[in-house]
Formats: structure tokens, sequence, C-alpha cells
């Protein structure tokens, strides 16, 4: 990610931060366009910007001559599925204290599954990543990423791993995921499963199958998450076209 992405990036983080407990906390709306880029420091085209993606997400709603509207009810949604956050700030948004137990990666052919998602041929050589995070001790979520070894261009550590794997992604495979497809279904925990989160066998979980492509649309990896059902509640804004 380059430095003006950054940037941008973490202004709007920023916005979104005074909106939900900042300076506009109790504001119905933002201020106009000239004013927020003065006082965020930005260009009017890069308020823009950040002012039609905070809008795509419905937390705020611009109209003609009544001004940006903040969205409270969608800024005080904890979980938000359509939109992409680590899990580390999910748990610590559902107010838990978030941790990682415990990573580890070792490397595995291609099975049927994984080679068709990534439109690979069977047995090709894959590094695995598995992580289990806690929230307030107890374990949340478990996952496992997939990644082509050949996408892997620079040395690594397991410190490198405990990133978030888009980190890793970036930094040692050159490789930025533009969007995701991901099924979501309702799966019971086998022994592997029920051994791994500490629930009985058969606990129903949120299972998550996810595929990132680049922005050519080249699937990069695939990951199979796992949520323990009575930690998160998620929700899913849908507009009305």
């Amino acid at each position: 990610m380059n430095s003006h992405m950054s940037h941008t990036k973490a202004i709007r983080a920023q916005l979104l931060s005074s909106m939900r407990a900042g300076e506009y906390a109790q504001c119905e709306r933002l201020p106009r366009e000239s004013v927020l880029c003065v006082k965020l420091g930005i260009s009017r085209t890069q308020l823009r910007d950040i002012l039609s993606s905070l809008e795509r997400e419905g937390f705020i709603t611009r109209r003609h001559g009544v001004g940006t509207i903040i969205n409270r009810h969608v800024l005080d949604v904890q979980t938000r599925m359509d939109i992409e956050v680590e899990f580390l700030d999910m748990i610590r948004q559902n107010g838990f204290t978030p941790a990682v137990a415990s990573i580890r990666s070792w490397e595995q052919p291609a099975d049927k599954q994984t080679a068709a998602q990534l439109r690979l041929p069977e047995g090709t050589p894959m590094l695995w990543v598995s992580r289990l995070c806690t929230a307030d001790g107890r374990p949340a979520i478990y996952c496992e990423d997939v990644i082509e070894k050949a996408l892997i261009r620079e040395e690594y550590t397991e410190k490198d791993l405990e990133l978030p794997i888009f980190h890793f992604l970036q930094r040692c495979c050159g490789v930025y995921p533009y969007l995701d497809l991901t099924d979501l279904r309702a799966v019971s925990a086998d022994k592997k499963l029920a051994d791994i989160l500490q629930v009985p066998v058969g606990t129903p979980l949120l299972y998550m199958e996810e595929v990132d492509f680049d922005i050519d649309g080249k699937p990069v990896f695939c990951s199979a998450e796992y949520f323990v059902d009575d930690i998160f509640r998620h929700t899913v804004l849908r507009k009305k076209l």
C-alpha cells in the first residue's frame, strides 16, 4: 500500500472515530466540506473520496440542501459482516479483550477443494497458516489460511505470521487482495474443532469459506474461518437500490 493510500485510510479511520466517540459523537451532521478539509488537513478531492466510501458503507448519508447526515444506528453496530475487519478488532468491538492464543504453519499440497478455489493444479505446494484467537481468554475464532508457496518472494519467520494474513501477503508476497467472495453456513463442530475451540462435539459454529482476489480477478489465497456462536453478533447492511 502506497503512502497516499495509507494516509487516506488513516484519515478515514480518524473521521469514523470522531463520529463514534470524538468531536462529532453528539452531532447529527458533519461540518461542511470546506471546514472538514481544514480540520483534517486534506484536499477536497481526498475528502470526497473518503465521504463516498463512508456513504457506500452506510455510515453517512449525503443529501443536497441538507448536508452530511451521520447514521448513528449504523455506527453503533458492533460487527459488520459486509466490511472486512481483522479478527482482534472484531473481538474488541464486541466488548472482549482479544489475544492470539496460537499460530501454526505447515506445508501441504493443495487438495481438490483448495485447487478449485485458487484455480491451481491439485497437488500444488501450499503454505497453510492456522490461528486461534480468544475473547477474554476463551477460544472465539479459528482460521486456516492457504497461500500458494510460489507467491512467497521474501524469507519469513514465525513472527511474520503473527500479524494478520494481509500484512504477510503484502510484505512477503507483494500481493494486495482487492475483494473476496465468502460463503457462509452453519456447521457442527467435529472432534478437531471441538478440541481447538473447547466446545462439545456437535456445537453449532458459523463457518465462512473465503476466497480473495487481486484487482485483476486472480484468486490469491483462501481461508476457512470458524466463529463460536454466542460471542459475536454479526450484522449485514443491505441498501435498497
